[in-house]
């Protein structure tokens, strides 16, 4: 399941999200959002768990938490439309 994260502090790291998530099960990967031009974090991210369980329990436990002095929001990714899609 993909998960996004938000409003976090521009000082939290990758790391930092990983050490949050790993306690609920496996990550397949953990993007934080850059900027591509100075490198600084964007505030958001993304988290990927191969189990729906897992995953839940992260959201459920995790939004609303203090991480850096920032309440961050922890939700399920919702899927971009495809071209096909958007066109209907």
């Amino acid at each position: 399941m993909k998960i996004i994260f938000r409003n976090l502090a521009h000082q939290t790291t990758e790391e930092q999200i990983k050490a949050l998530f790993e306690p609920f099960g496996a990550i397949q990967y953990c993007t934080l959002v850059v900027d591509k031009d100075t490198g600084a974090s964007k505030g958001f991210g993304f988290v990927e768990m191969p189990k729906p369980a897992d995953a839940k329990a992260a959201i459920k436990t995790l939004n609303n938490q203090m991480v850096d002095g920032a309440k961050i929001r922890v939700k399920r990714a919702e899927a971009k439309p495809t071209c096909d899609e958007a066109n209907q």
